[in-house]
């Protein structure tokens, strides 16, 4: 995908991306915190993260062929490689959904073993909290360079005159 109505696909699906992995990893660390949303999003869990990480080598892919239409400087540069690191943040947040997904369908389904099953939530609970500040945090940090790199010096720091200023 490299275009979409005249505009770089990129600069679309970003925005999915940076919707879509904090809302998923804030879903997933409330399901993983808290079996009763767990089993009140049900499938709706791991279907998002699915769709999350499904969207990231979508982003990624749609900013390569950007890449090779813009001019090539340090901040695009940089921008390409932290992004490029998302994907397996994603890839966790999906991996932790599915788990707690079906761990908590499994002890619905069987009222027994309390303190095993307590010891796989807190391992889950650990694990999405450290995760998801992990997919927020690259989100943050890739989503600053590519802003840094679209731009920088690309702007004036003084207003311009318009015809609305006149009067």
């Amino acid at each position: 995908m490299s275009l979409v109505n005249g505009l770089p696909a990129h600069v679309l699906l970003v925005h999915f991306v940076v919707v879509m992995v904090p809302l998923t990893a804030l879903a997933l660390v409330v399901c993983a915190v808290w079996p009763t949303a767990a089993r009140r999003m049900g499938v709706v869990l791991p279907v998002l993260a699915l769709v999350t990480l499904a969207s990231v080598p979508l982003t990624t892919g749609a900013g390569e062929w950007l890449e090779k239409h813009v001019g090539s400087n340090a901040l695009v540069r940089r921008h390409a490689d932290l992004g490029d690191g998302l994907l397996p943040w994603a890839l966790g947040l999906f991996v932790l959904a599915a788990a707690v997904w079906w761990t908590t369908r499994r002890s619905a389904a069987q009222q027994g073993g309390a303190r095993s099953g307590s010891v796989i939530r807190i391992a889950a609970a650990v694990l999405s909290v450290a995760v998801a500040a992990g997919a927020v945090v690259d989100v943050y940090r890739i989503g600053d360079s590519g802003a840094k790199a679209a731009w920088q010096d690309g702007y004036s720091k003084t207003a311009t005159g318009s015809a609305d200023d006149n009067g």
